[in-house]
Parts: structure tokens; sequence; C-alpha cells
């Protein structure tokens, strides 16, 4: 959160205008970059509207958190009220979301969704089910409320609008963790907030929250295959509900009204592109719809293969990959949901393919016709391969020539690297892809960065906690020579090399090799450690811990990075590839690795040079992976 006190104390800096500062300033720490000017805005507007009423109904002992950071997560409630429920003398904590709407009104074919007048077109999320996320998140993932889940409420308080110009987004229907109050429903609010809390202080409260251990993340892989079969495991917030809740509509109408309609989801690693991918495949399954999944990742593909459909032929059919639509009937899906969607090729033809399908058509067309409804799902800076080309100008490109519609929803929110915003915006600062170079890495309380001195160094860190219970990998650039012919019996070779230090990268091939997994499996399975993972086993997974390799592909030179395109051993980079997209793709492959640890990030460089601007940009205490234990 960016500030807890109580509502009292919130009230006379707003007063003094110090409340605005304080929180400038905190976002800043906590995030790594300026808040913008529509956040400043939201701030000054709604949080007197909130605290004036909160004081109204008596509670200015009560804690106010806010711009609360939902744990595992970069997203944020606007308020948690943290106080003692007036009957049951418990912990009691009301979640509110704020707007500033004047009007607004309920997607007549999706309830879940709503327009707002004057704002963008692209409908956005209900604010009953947005509070009602947020809570059912925070039951689910903060230790505090395990057990405990009567404690918390919700509320969305639109404190400019009237029942006239808003009431009729009730139609989402209202619970105990998604209450609705328009600003000429005032005196209802204040009631609500009064049978929540009591008249006095909610330190202990607030207190107990804070400590309330994080429960582990919902591992993708875990939690696939009941996901697809049986029900809905995870807990789509904000954006990603309105990309759940567009392609179902979209799919609705796609029947009824013989509407052919292209989506595409947008945001960066850990935005839950395939958190929303595997949610609306198993509702649509469940549905009868006929519905696929497709990647270029055979990593991913063989994985969800193998664990969510264990135990179904028919689930494991519905994982494809993109050159799998040559042939496809126009149409003849509902739903194809393209995951990774980066990694799109130019064509899906090969030197196997037969001259009777070699039709000279783009792949991205050829997924389009495939479904009534095209599913996207893209990172632009994810694109690690030369022929690699989905991107957004593609889709709405090949869309436009065929008079179709699209429907862009960006993902600004994200469930990587603990959630950490900082981390994610210190790694594209590092590898320049984006403005103003490198920056020192400040600690905060979601991801752990260090820089090691050795490999040996960071193998033992990374084994420490692997024996405290964590998933740990290491991985490294393409920078050595891969053995992909391993004779029967013998075991992998070592090789990467480093001084004295040598492992064998992961097993190249769709078979285990002496107890090592094949390479689909390196990311999720545990007899993945000890294996050096590449960018094309670890892209699409994650893990607790991850040892990154820079290798000699990249190194500081002069305050500037430099790609030595001859210190890659990839064969996907030929002569006749450009500089410039070699050393593009070099930058976007280690912000691949760097971005695979939910909890923390080990780094590597076997350049001393690199080494010592790692260690001048991560702080000291930060530096040394010391085992713990």
């Amino acid at each position: 959160m960016l500030i807890r006190e109580s509502v009292a104390s919130a009230a006379a800096e707003i007063q003094s205008g110090a409340l605005y500062f304080h929180l400038a300033d905190r976002f800043v720490h906590t995030h790594g970059y300026q808040p913008s000017s529509s956040e400043r805005r939201s701030w000054e507007r709604s949080l007197p509207a909130l605290v004036n009423t909160v004081m109204e109904a008596g509670l200015g002992e009560v804690e106010v958190m806010l711009e609360y950071t939902l744990p595992l997560t970069s997203k944020r409630a606007d308020a948690i009220l943290a106080g003692v429920h007036p009957k049951t003398r418990e912990p009691s904590y009301v979640v509110v979301e704020l707007k500033q709407w004047t009007e607004a009104h309920p997607d007549e074919e999706a309830p879940r969704l709503c327009h707002v007048d004057g704002m963008r077109s692209r409908p956005m999320l209900n604010p009953i089910e947005q509070v009602r996320g947020y809570c059912d998140y925070l039951t689910r993932f903060n230790g505090a409320l395990d057990g405990r889940e009567h404690q918390i409420a919700g509320a969305a308080y639109l404190h400019n609008a009237t029942e006239f110009g808003a009431g009729a987004l009730d139609i989402a229907g209202q619970s105990g963790r998604g209450r609705f109050f328009t600003g000429d429903k005032r005196g209802k609010f204040i009631e609500f907030l009064q049978e929540h809390l009591a008249p006095e202080s909610g330190a202990l409260a607030a207190d107990a929250l804070q400590a309330g251990k994080i429960k582990p993340s919902t591992q993708l892989i875990d939690v696939a295959a009941q996901e697809i079969r049986d029900r809905e495991q995870f807990r789509l917030l904000a954006e990603q509900q309105v990309a759940y809740e567009l392609v179902l509509k979209a799919v609705r109408n796609s029947r009824q009204a013989d509407n052919k309609e292209v989506i595409v989801v947008t945001g960066g690693p850990g935005s839950g592109k395939s958190v929303i991918a595997l949610s609306l495949l198993g509702e649509l399954y469940r549905q009868g719809r006929s519905a696929l999944h497709a990647t270029g990742s055979a990593s991913f593909t063989k994985t969800m293969r193998k664990v969510a459909g264990s135990r179904k032929r028919e689930v494991q059919d519905l994982f494809k990959y993109f050159n799998s639509f040559m042939t496809a009937e126009r149409n003849g899906l509902d739903v194809l949901i393209c995951d990774e969607a980066h990694r799109m090729r130019q064509t899906s033809a090969n030197r196997y393919t037969r001259a009777a399908d070699r039709t000279g058509k783009r792949q991205v067309e050829e997924l389009i016709d495939a479904a009534r409804v095209p599913v996207f799902l893209l990172d632009e800076h994810q694109v690690v391969r030369p022929g690699e080309m989905g991107s957004l100008h593609e889709i709405e490109d090949a869309a436009a020539a065929k008079g179709l519609p699209v429907t862009t929803v960006p993902l600004d929110g994200q469930f990587r690297c603990g959630g950490s915003d900082a981390y994610l915006e210190w790694v594209v600062r590092l590898l320049g892809l984006e403005d103003g170079g490198p920056i020192a890495w400040e600690p905060d309380s979601k991801m752990e960065l260090m820089v090691a001195d050795s490999p040996e160094e960071m193998e033992a860190f990374l084994e420490d906690r692997r024996s405290q219970g964590y998933g740990a990998r290491m991985s490294a650039g393409y920078c050595w020579k891969w053995t992909t012919k391993i004779a029967p019996g013998q075991s992998l070779p070592e090789d990467v090399v480093i001084g004295g230090w040598a492992r064998p990268w992961n097993v190249y091939g769709d078979r285990a090799v002496a107890g090592a997994p094949p390479s689909a499996l390196w990311a999720t399975d545990p007899a993945g450690f000890g294996q050096v993972g590449c960018v094309y086993t670890a892209q699409g997974f994650e893990y607790d811990w991850s040892g990154v390799i820079m290798g000699p592909d990249l190194v500081w030179r002069d305050g500037r990075w430099v790609a030595d395109r001859a210190a890659s051993k990839d064969p996907v980079f030929k002569k006749s590839t450009p500089y410039e997209d070699v050393d593009r793709l070099i930058r976007n492959t280690y912000k691949v690795l760097l971005t695979r640890g939910m909890k923390g990030t080990v780094i590597y460089s076997t350049d001393a040079e690199t080494r010592a601007k790692l260690r001048e940009l991560v702080q000291a205490e930060a530096r040394t992976p010391t085992p713990v234990g």
C-alpha cells in the first residue's frame, strides 16, 4: 500500500494538501516511475469524497490503507478500511473501489461489463464485479482471512453519479463483497459502513491484514487440468475479466447475429494472458463450444497436453500449434485462442509441407479464418527469434483487409516477479527496451535481486532455496554449443562451461535422458534443476527463483550495451540476419529470462566489465547471494 493511517489523520492531510504529495512520493518509491496525471486527479477528486463520508459516519479512528497492492500482483485496490465489527467484535475489512463517473450503464449482453459516458468506446468492468474480484482475491491469498472470509466486504462508490445516471449497474447483482452506492445514496453508504465498522481504532485489524502470510501463488500448470475439465480455478481481475467477458459476448454474437470479430489482448510478462486463455478454454469447453488453444511454443503446448489432458485425450486435443490450421475449414471453430501470438510466423509452410498445401497464405490470415472469434494474446517484447512477427499492427492489418472489426484489451497489471512493477521497470530500463537508461535497483518487499560473482555461487544459492521448498531454475543466453544427439545410455554432455564450472543444457528433444526431463518439461519438472535452460524452454513459464547467466552475446562497453552476434550459438541467427534484429532479439531474450522468477532473480555475467556494471546498479545489501540457514 502507499499510505496507512487513521481516517481522521487522512482527513487532516487532505485539508492541508499534504496527502497527495505523500502518495506521489510513495508511488515513485514503490513502482519506480511517476504517477500519471489521471492517477493524481483521481486521488484529488475521489479520496476526499471517501474520507469525508467515513468521517460523517463517525469512523475517524478506523484505519484506511490507500492504494493497497493485492498479494503477488501489481493490481491495487483504491482503499481498504480496517476496523472492528460492531457486533462480532472481530477484525472487519471493507474494500472500496472509487469511481468519478457521472453516468454509466451496463452492457446489454454482458452485465459484468459497462459503458461510461465520455470515456473510451471499449467496455469496462462493472465496478460491482471489480470490487467483488478484489475481495475474492484477498481471501484466497492473504492468510489473515483464511477461514475468516466473512470478515471482508466490498463496495463500489460512484460519488459523482446519481441513481438515475448509474443505478442500472445493479444488474450485475449485489452481494456482501460487491455492494454499489451512488452519490445520492450517500446515506445508505454511511449505513453500510456503520454495519461493518465500529467507531474505534482499527490499528490492530490493519496490523493483522498486513501481517497475514501470503499464500503460494496459483501456479498456472498446477491448476490447468481442473480449470479446463471442471470449473473456474483462477480469479480474473480488472482488465483480465474485461477480456474474458468480451470474448464470451463475441461468441454469443457470432452465432445469434452471424458476426465475426477479432479480439487482441496485449500485456507484458505475467500480466495474465495465459490465465485468460485457459479460463476461456475451460468455460467454452464446458459450454460445448468448439474452441481450441494454439501457440507457437512446443514447450507450452506439450506441457499442457501432458498436465491438463493427462486423463482425457479429448482435452489433449484442445492444444494445437499455429501451423495446424493451413487446411482448416473457414470459420469451422467458434473460438481459436492464440496464446503467445507474438510467436506467429510469416507462413505455416516448412520443408515438410505438401506442395498442395503451399497456398502462400500468411499465418495470421489462417488463424483469423479458422474461427468466428479469433483471439490473440501477445507481448511484442517477447519476440526472440528471427521470423517471429506477431504484433498488434500485423493483426489489425490482416483483419482490416477482411473487413473485420478488432477489439483490443491492454492489460496493465502483472502477476509475475511478485507483482513488482519496480522490478519489471528495472529490467526493461537495464536492457534499453525503454528510454532513460539503466537505473539503480531499490529493494522492495516483492522481489529480490542479487548479483553473483561466479556460477558456483549462483547455483549454491539456488540449491539452498530449493532445500527450503522453493522451485528454482538456471537459464542462460544461447552462447554455448548445444549437443543435440546423445547416444543411448549416455548422460547429458556438460556443454555450458564457465571456468571450472560446467553444466548441461536442458534435454534437446521429447524424451528424458539419464533422469533429465524432456525439453518441454524442463521448466515444470523438479528434475529440471541442474541443467541450464534457454529462452525456448523458459518462455511462458515461471518458477520461484531464477538464476540467469548473461553470456558474451550481450556485454556492457563504454556506457552502453553491445550485442556480439559472433558470441551467439543460436542457429536461428543467419549471416543474413541484420545486426539491428540480432541486437533486439538478444535483448528480448534476456528480458524473458530475467522475468521468470516469482520471488527473486540471481544474475551472473561471464564478462567482468558487465558484472561491474550490474554491481553498480544493484545495491550492496542485495549484491551477494548469501545462503540462509
